[in-house]
C-alpha cells in the first residue's frame, strides 16, 4: 500500500509528512519495504491489537505494539507540488501525476485557516477551491486517458464483441481501476463524461482531506462549513511534530493518536517549551482529542481503503510462529481477502502448495474463499 500526501504550497505538506514518518526507534525485524525512494517515508496505521482481548503477550516481528495499540507500517509518499493546470504539464505536472498513479488512497493536506492562497501566498485563500483544484486535476487526467483511446476502444468492443468496460479497464489498469468499478459506474453516468470520470476517481484515487493548521485564527470557522461536505479531520501537522520531536528527546511520553501526553521531567524543559506544550494540549488536544494526522491516515486506510488486520501464525494453540513469537504479523488486507490470498501474500510458493487454514479461535478448518474477518488468526497449511 502506498498513500500520497498531497497538497498546493504552503499547506502544510511536508510538515505533515514529517510528522507522519517521525517515529523513534522505528527498526523492525522483517522489514516489509525494501526500497523507500527519496521522496517516500514509513508511516503507521494504528489497529486495537488482539494480544488485549485474548490476554496474551505479543512478540511483533512485522510491526509494533504500544499498551495494545497495534502500529503497522505503510508507505507514504510526499507527492509532488499541486497546482491548477497540472494535467497540461504545468508546474511539475508530469511528475504529480506519475506520483498520483502510483498511490493508492491520498491525503490532501489543506490550510484550513485560509491564509494560503492556490500558489502558496500569505494572504485570503479559500479552503474549498483547493480542495477542488485536487479534484479537478485527477478527474481532467483520467479523462484525458479515456478521451485519447475510447473510439478504438468501441471500435474494437463493436468487432470483437468484448465488453467494453473490459477494454477500458486494460486501458486504466495502471490507475488501479476495476472493470466492475466501470460497470457500476456506466450505470451512472455516460462513459468518456466527466461525471463518469467523477465517480471512477473517487473509486480509484480516494481522497481525504487533512483539515491542517487548526489551531490558528479562522481555521475553526472553515473547518465548520466544509465538514460535513467532504470527507475531512481536524489536524495540526506542526504540533503532531513538536510532540514527536520532544519525544524522541525523552522530555514527553506520547503516543501517536494520543488525547494527551505526559512530561517527564519539567526541569529538562525551557520557558518557550512549556509554553508551546500548554498550547497544544488547551488548543488542540482538549479541544479536538488528538493533533488530527495519526487520524486521517487511520481513516483513510480502515474506513476509505477498506482494510482490515489478520494475523497469520504458524500454531494455533500457542499462536506463535515457528520460533515462538506469539502474534508476530500483522496483515493489511481489503476487505473480502480469502485464506488462499492471503496464504498467496505471505508467500508466492504458498500459491501451489496451499492445502487448508486453521482459525486459532475455533481451532476449527476453514475454506480457501473464506473472507477473512477483521482481527482473524489464521494457520496457513500448505505442501
Amino acid at each position: 500500500m502506498l498513500i500520497g500526501i498531497v497538497g498546493v504550497p504552503n499547506s502544510g505538506k511536508s510538515t505533515f509528512f514529517k510528522a507522519l514518518t517521525l517515529i523513534e526507534d522505528v527498526e523492525i525485524a522483517s522489514y516489509p519495504f525494501t526500497t523507500i525512494k527519496p521522496n517516500q517515508g514509513v508511516a503507521f496505521v494504528t489497529h486495537p491489537c488482539v494480544c488485549k482481548e485474548l490476554g496474551v503477550r505479543c512478540n511483533p516481528r512485522n510491526s509494533k505494539c504500544i499498551n495494545g495499540i497495534r502500529f503497522i507500517p505503510v508507505k507514504v509518499m510526499d507527492v509532488a507540488g499541486l497546482v491548477k493546470g497540472a494535467h497540461e504539464g504545468k508546474g511539475l505536472g508530469n511528475q504529480f501525476l506519475d506520483d498520483l498513479r502510483q498511490a493508492d488512497g491520498l491525503v490532501q493536506v489543506v490550510d484550513i485557516s485560509g491564509h494560503t492562497d492556490s500558489e502558496g501566498r500569505q494572504g485570503n485563500g479559500d479552503p474549498e477551491e483547493h480542495i477542488k483544484i485536487l479534484e479537478e486535476e485527477i478527474d481532467y487526467w483520467v479523462f484525458g486517458i479515456i478521451e485519447k483511446g475510447l473510439k478504438r476502444i468501441e471500435r474494437i468492443a463493436e468487432a470483437e464483441k468484448v465488453p467494453i468496460e473490459r477494454l477500458l479497464a486494460q486501458q486504466l489498469s495502471g490507475l488501479g481501476i476495476k472493470e466492475n468499478e466501470i460497470k457500476e459506474a456506466m450505470k451512472h453516468a455516460d462513459m468518456g463524461s466527466m461525471e463518469f470520470v467523477s465517480i471512477l476517481r473517487k473509486v480509484a484515487k480516494p481522497i481525504i482531506i487533512a483539515a491542517n493548521k487548526i489551531d490558528i485564527l479562522g481555521a475553526k470557522d472553515n473547518y465548520e462549513k466544509l465538514r460535513n461536505k467532504y470527507k475531512m479531520i481536524a489536524c495540526s501537522a506542526e504540533s503532531e511534530l513538536a510532540l514527536k520531536e520532544a519525544a524522541k528527546h525523552g522530555l514527553i511520553e506520547y503516543i501517536p493518536g494520543s488525547s494527551d501526553f505526559n512530561i517527564l521531567n519539567e526541569s529538562l524543559l525551557n520557558e518557550s517549551q512549556k509554553k508551546a506544550l500548554r498550547f497544544i494540549k488547551e488548543r488542540v488536544l482538549k479541544v479536538y482529542g488528538s493533533t488530527g494526522v495519526q487520524k486521517v491516515v487511520d481513516e483513510l486506510v480502515f474506513s476509505i481503503l477498506n482494510y482490515i488486520v489478520v494475523y497469520p501464525v504458524a500454531n494455533e494453540n500457542k499462536l506463535a510462529d515457528n520460533k515462538g513469537n506469539v502474534l508476530p504479523d500483522a496483515f493489511l488486507v481489503k476487505k473480502g481477502t480469502t485464506v488462499k490470498e492471503l496464504a498467496e501474500m505471505i508467500h508466492s510458493d504458498i500459491k501451489e502448495g496451499f492445502v487448508t487454514a486453521i482459525d486459532a479461535r475455533t481451532k476449527k478448518r476453514i475454506a480457501a474463499d473464506y473472507e477473512l474477518r477483521d482481527g482473524d488468526i489464521i494457520r496457513i497449511m500448505f505442501k
